[in-house]
């Protein structure tokens, strides 16, 4: 069913090697199909999380599910659709742990479905365990179909963040969840599109009826803006379809898989060069690194690199055991921090794909909060300890400081269950918040931005107060949260958000009990940290009736916690600054003038300007 050149027919093309000019046309042709389903998801979704924050990606396949070409969207969407098991004499990349045929978005469902897939078919899946990262990261995958053969030659996918998808709490991010089914819809595998037939009927049955089966939780609160983000992505998938046949129809179909695979290829000898340049640099070919969740488990990290082949061997050995919590990452989670890690340490402007991975070999333990169990709870894996495995790698790598390490999750709404379990239609809103990046050898750490593994934008104040009953009082630079050294870090932000109305709402956040490391002599960045600024009440007991001087309480709800705020309460979220790298050397914590600015350069500075004119 596959349209994929033999194993003997790519080896002899590629050893040919490709012409370098078409070399680059077809990476940037093939740049151009993500960038322009992005662009038709942005502008036919609804909801506040996929059009203003654009917590979404979009990418292209090959028919054998490895990863082509994506646009600079969220890199821990990327790893965990892409992840491929190729056999041992087509690539190098080996997972060990009891899930590996299980972490693959695309080759999952291609394994799942096989022959039976056709025309006008779309999947959809979130499950952890069949490439997610967590449930509310819903995955549209469609198979291309040549026009002449019919037989698959590429897939086009697309995910997106949706704010509610059902589970114990508006939101779907629960902060205090312990297993996955208080998380929501857990969706393996479903046919949403069937020969060119939408199935409503099934959605409903996936993302309404059987998440409020699970006691204390509710079905998705509004499935009519998640049903219309999930047709927003079907679009998208379709709009990439077509601009893959137009490539087809200007190059061949042969050309075009060819190219496929030599920017791959392309991809793979960059990564080797860097593992050599990398030891040769650190004088030694073994690195390691360690740091801890705010719980204590330790993430760590040891890497030994074959310097004549420009292999490494990333081992995991000594991380933590499963938590309760949902701390736990999905493997592909661990995947989608290492790639991003080499595509970022990489100075080359290629487009992310499976060849970054080819010249690795990842060794997770098992029962390790890396490779959790089937129920284990995942949430905070995707947005919190991903952070920590970048910051962990980075380290290993000595590339830079700690960044905040934290993506500082919010979560409000209303609906769900009643007192008598009838499911109650409410909504749910969903954002992350900015911190300070690391410094590094030249550069000073960025203010107020959102790091490595998230990419998305914060919530506008203008639509949140429009949409939601809320008003921002006050959000800014924390200063004196980033790390002070010869490159200082960036500082973190202060948000503060009063709520017009009762409801509940809850904080997923890390970096409030360990600060981001600094690296050669460099401090470290300031603390997180959580405030429920509560109204004094007389039906809450704490408003003295005969002396009311004390009008307010400053309370410290911890990294992560649900409160039910009262009308007029506010919360206000102070997020961790990016640690330093050298000595002081007698320089002042703002003394950055002196220092030309970072200049942002490649696809993700393009998409940027481009998102910013739109």
């Amino acid at each position: 069913m596959s349209g994929t050149p033999s194993n003997l027919d790519l080896a002899e093309k590629l050893k040919k090697g490709p012409d370098p000019i078409l070399l680059t046309l077809f990476a940037n042709r093939f740049m151009s199909v993500a960038e322009a389903m992005g662009r038709s998801l942005q502008q036919t979704a609804i909801s506040t999380n996929i059009k203003e924050r654009l917590d979404f990606s979009c990418a292209l396949f090959a028919p054998d599910g490895d990863l082509v070409a994506n646009a600079p969207f969220i890199p821990i969407h990327l790893g965990s659709m892409s992840l491929y098991d190729l056999p041992t004499e087509v690539t190098l990349i080996s997972l060990t742990s009891d899930h590996l045929p299980r972490i693959s978005a695309v080759k999952y469902q291609m394994n799942v479905h096989g022959p039976t897939l056709k025309e006008g078919d779309v999947l959809m899946t979130n499950s952890p365990h069949a490439g997610g990262s967590h449930l509310p990261d819903i995955t549209i995958i469609t198979p291309v179909f040549d026009t002449d053969s019919k037989e698959i030659i590429f897939f086009t996918a697309s995910r997106g963040h949706h704010a509610d998808i059902g589970g114990i709490l508006p939101g779907s991010m629960p902060p205090t969840s312990v297993n996955i089914f208080e998380e929501g819809a857990n969706i393996e595998s479903f046919k949403i599109v069937d020969g060119g037939v939408f199935n409503s009927e099934g959605l409903y049955e996936y993302m309404v009826e059987k998440p409020a089966q699970y006691p204390g939780s509710s079905g998705c609160r509004n499935i009519r803006d998640v049903e219309s983000d999930l047709k927003a992505q079907i679009a998208a998938n379709h709009k990439g379809i077509q601009l893959i046949h137009a490539i087809v129809d200007d190059y061949g179909l042969e050309t075009v898989q060819e190219y496929m695979y030599h920017i791959r290829a392309n991809a793979e000898m960059s990564v080797r060069s860097l593992l050599k340049d990398v030891a040769k640099r650190a004088g030694t070919n073994i690195l390691s690194a360690v740091d801890y969740l705010d719980d204590g488990s330790p993430i760590q990290l040891s890497v030994e690199i074959n310097e004549d082949e420009g292999s490494a061997v990333l081992d995991f050995e000594g991380t933590g055991f499963e938590v309760r919590g949902n701390l736990n990452a999905p493997i592909s989670v661990v995947h989608s921090a290492v790639i991003y890690c080499m595509r970022a340490m990489l100075d080359l402007d290629i487009p992310l794909n499976a060849g970054c991975l080819v010249p690795l070999t990842i060794h997770i333990p098992k029962k390790s909060l890396l490779s959790p169990s089937r129920t284990a709870a995942v949430c905070g894996g995707n947005v919190l300890t991903s952070q920590r495995i970048v910051d962990v790698v980075l380290k290993a790598f000595h590339a830079c400081a700690a960044s905040q390490g934290c993506t500082n999750n919010l979560t409000f709404g209303a609906g769900g269950k009643d007192k008598d379990g009838k499911n109650i239609a409410g909504w749910g809103y969903y954002e992350t918040i900015a911190g300070g990046s690391g410094a590094g050898p030249g550069w000073h750490g960025t203010d107020g931005v959102h790091t490595h593994i998230t990419n998305t934008r914060i919530g506008d104040v203008e639509i949140l107060e429009r949409r939601y009953p809320v008003m921002i009082h006050r959000f800014g630079l924390r200063e004196g949260s980033g790390g002070v050294g010869k490159w200082h870090g960036g500082e973190g932000v202060v948000r503060e958000i009063e709520f017009l109305e009762p409801m509940q709402v809850s904080i997923l956040s890390e970096r409030r009990t360990r600060q981001p490391y600094g690296l050669e002599g460099g401090g470290p960045g300031g603390l997180g940290r959580n405030t429920w600024i509560k109204k004094c009440r007389e039906e809450d007991g704490d408003l003295d009736p005969e002396n009311r001087v004390l009008l307010q309480r400053e309370i410290n709800i911890g990294g992560k916690a649900t409160i039910w705020m009262g009308k007029g309460d506010r919360f206000q979220i102070e997020t961790p600054g990016g640690g330093a790298w050298g000595a002081a050397e007698g320089t002042k914590k703002g003394e950055r003038d002196h220092v030309a600015a970072w200049e942002p350069r490649g696809s993700i500075a393009e998409r940027a300007a481009a998102q910013a004119g739109f």
